[in-house]
């Protein structure tokens, strides 16, 4: 799901963010047919939408969940009337770094932060 520590060399900040709370706050969204083959979290945020995570284990790779959880986000961020999503990924994720542009988003920044090389997306709605 998240990048692993080989890709970005330390552990990924997903794997410590506080998962029970964030699905009580209903923050996290699942897709599979019977299983959790993917998710995706994200809450509104001042004047935007933040997508703090999206990920589709490999072997549902290519079935369009991905897809489908970033269409829910849109569909939710325009719902609450907000105007665009932002998201970051780690730089050393170059896959992300092709396929945010592919969806629609726009760099808008890079940056280390805690100890991370973060590059930051936005997609206008």
């Amino acid at each position: 799901m998240p990048a692993t520590s080989r890709e970005i060399g330390r552990r990924p900040a997903p794997m410590d963010a506080d998962y029970a709370t964030l699905i009580a706050d209903g923050c996290v969204w699942v897709a599979g047919d019977g299983a959790a083959l993917a998710y995706a979290a994200f809450w509104p945020l001042g004047d935007h939408l933040y997508l703090d995570a999206i990920a589709v284990l490999p072997e549902a790779a290519g079935q369009g969940l991905g897809r489908a959880l970033m269409d829910h986000a849109e569909a939710e961020a325009r719902a609450q009337g907000l105007g665009a999503i932002r998201l970051y990924t780690n730089a050393a994720m170059t896959e992300n770094l092709t396929l945010y542009p592919y969806l629609g988003f726009t760099q808008t920044g890079r940056r280390v932060t805690d100890g991370f090389d973060r590059v930051y997306f936005e997609k206008r709605l």
